[in-house]
């Protein structure tokens, strides 16, 4: 029987029709008889901190990605498989927070072949981009228009991950998708938030006001007819419905219009293609840790912070004190620094990753943490590379929104899967009722900074979907999170809870959050953390309470199986069985 945190169940799905089939092997359906819809909501303080193993999780953002990825897994499918069926349907359900419109990073672990797959699908700027984005406009402007829209690279970093590690027919990964979409679902709470909280935004545009607004406040009930007919084509065509067919050309219609259009073409879409890269892998805390490579920026801060707080001992201190939220602020501080000034796109700039995580460069940056006092001033570190120049520091001008999946299967695959609209909504535009995302305000303001934006150029994305693997060589936590800037600190958080302090998966994503990565100081408000503020300012440090809504997701193998939780802060579950 299924196991979860916070669920909505959902039907299996029927039987699959004909359509796109990638490079993967056909795998037998189990099932497709019609169940009925239950819906369940059971609050996470009933549950028990160690829940009875399960063979097999999937953990995401909302119930009903739970569940169609869990139905995946009862029908034969892969973790692979899985997370697709878990995308579309938030595509459906968390329509501001990623989907179809939107970028995403993928790790994948076959066991059978012991093979670590690296997808990037990050949205990428289209040619004739101009060279600054906010050029006639202001930032507010921008990020809501379709300047902001880069090219679309989930679907597929989706289809080039499932022809290695899929093994049902594509089409039928779809099949929960088009019945949420077209059937309809409960507003969920966290979303009935974002909605309250720019209603006034969205509001004035038409198509979103008609499908989420009525009389002025959320609909109670979501249904997106006109998403569920763009599924069918994803499902029946697979990227060629964005990249040439007749999802992508009301992608480029949409994104042409309004006040301030957009550059992206049906070549655009065309000329797409994911990029496999070698994860970045790395000791620490006695287990190899595996994460995303540049352009994330978020893999190469995760494994930055985790150096310096081993170096620094962390392990030896009590995970609620003021003692390690100092080590949790100064780690956090000397990372934004670095991924601010050093990584971009390596594919346009030269970005010295092997230098970012040179065992003596990392020794001399953690050297400057002092265990009683923050540093004053942080800057960027000079690593190792090939280039002498030390380009600018520059954030992004905006960043948000995000959501995770985390999967394990039966047969010890597992996914790791982190996907965007970037801002919440992304670009308030809609075309075939996906969201698309404004994933070029990710790239920074300053065109001379190593994240500068440039034609087809993919910018830096604080996204970190980890892997960790035993001595063995086996996956022991899958784990990711939401939240723009703020992903960094979550996962890095939730890896020394559970590497170093020892912490089941549930403590892993409820504990209070603490990080520097937007800028500024923050302690989770309303939590334990925020209690260490007084402590802390003795320590130098300016810290501020704040919501930090990550999303994280996390997944942990224990005795007889494996044991997950999805972020109570939003709408999401961990299913298992």
């Amino acid at each position: 029987m299924a196991r979860w945190w916070r669920c909505w169940a959902s039907a299996p799905p029927a039987g699959a029709d004909a359509g796109y089939m990638p490079r993967a092997r056909a795998g037998s359906l189990h099932g497709g008889t019609r169940m009925r819809w239950l819906i369940v909501l059971a609050l996470s303080a009933a549950l028990p901190a160690h829940a009875e193993p399960a063979r097999r999780m999937v953990a995401t953002a909302h119930p009903l990605a739970s569940q169609a990825g869990l139905d995946m897994l009862r029908r034969g499918g892969t973790a692979m498989d899985a997370a697709v069926a878990a995308q579309a349907v938030l595509s459906v359900v968390e329509p501001h927070a990623s989907g179809l419109g939107g970028g995403a990073l993928i790790l994948s672990w076959q066991a059978a072949r012991r093979e670590l797959l690296h997808v990037e699908g990050l949205s990428a700027a289209p040619a004739d981009v101009p060279r600054r984005l906010t050029e006639g406009t202001t930032l507010a402007v921008l990020e809501r228009s379709g300047r902001a829209v880069g090219v679309p690279g989930a679907v597929a970093a989706l289809a080039a991950a499932h022809a290695r590690h899929g093994a049902l027919p594509w089409a039928v990964l779809f099949e929960p998708a088009i019945r949420a979409a077209e059937q309809g679902f409960p507003t969920p709470p966290y979303l009935q938030a974002v909605l309250r909280t720019r209603a006034r935004a969205l509001s004035a545009v038409p198509e979103i006001e008609a499908l989420y607004f009525e009389n002025g406040q959320p609909r109670a009930f979501l249904r997106n007819p006109e998403q569920a007919a763009a599924l069918r084509l994803v499902a029946a065509h697979g990227p060629a419905a964005i990249q040439g067919g007749a999802l992508g050309q009301a992608m480029v219609r949409a994104v042409g219009q309004g006040a301030l259009p957009g550059h992206m073409s049906m070549a655009d879409l065309t000329g797409f293609e994911p990029r496999e890269r070698p994860a970045l892998c790395a000791e620490r805390f006695g287990r190899r840790v595996c994460t995303a490579a540049p352009p994330s920026s978020g893999g190469v801060a995760v494994l930055q912070q985790l150096a310096f707080l081993e170096q620094a001992g962390i392990a030896r201190l009590a995970p609620d004190s003021a003692a390690a939220a100092h080590l949790l602020l100064e780690a956090s501080r000397l990372t934004r620094a670095d991924r601010r000034a050093w990584v971009g796109d390596p594919a346009q700039v030269e970005v010295p990753t092997e230098g970012l995580l040179d065992a003596a460069y990392l020794r001399g940056r953690a050297g400057l943490i002092d265990p009683a006092r923050a540093q004053p001033e942080v800057a960027p570190g000079s690593p190792p590379r090939r280039h002498a120049a030390v380009p600018p520091a520059a954030d992004p001008m905006a960043e948000s929104a995000t959501s995770h999946v985390a999967i394990v299967d039966g047969a010890g695959n597992a996914v790791s899967f982190t996907t965007t609209n970037n801002l919440n909504f992304g670009a308030e535009i809609l075309a075939g009722g996906i969201t698309l995302n404004n994933g070029l305000t990710n790239f920074a303001a300053a065109t001379d900074a190593m994240n500068g934006v440039a034609p087809r150029r993919r910018p830096a994305t604080t996204m970190a979907p980890t892997i960790v693997f035993d001595g063995d060589g086996v996956p022991m936590l899958v784990l990711g999170a939401g939240g723009g800037a703020r992903i960094i600190d979550a996962v890095t958080v939730a890896l020394v809870e559970t590497l170093a302090w020892g912490a089941d998966a549930r403590r892993a994503t409820a504990r209070p959050r603490i990080g520097a990565q937007t800028g500024t100081e923050e302690l989770e408000a309303a939590t334990p953390a925020a209690a260490l503020a007084p402590e802390l300012a003795a320590m130098g440090h300016n810290p501020r309470a704040a919501a930090m809504n990550t999303g994280l997701q996390v997944l942990r193998r224990i005795p007889g199986g494996w044991e997950g939780a999805a972020d109570p802060r939003r709408d999401g579950a961990a299913l298992g069985e």
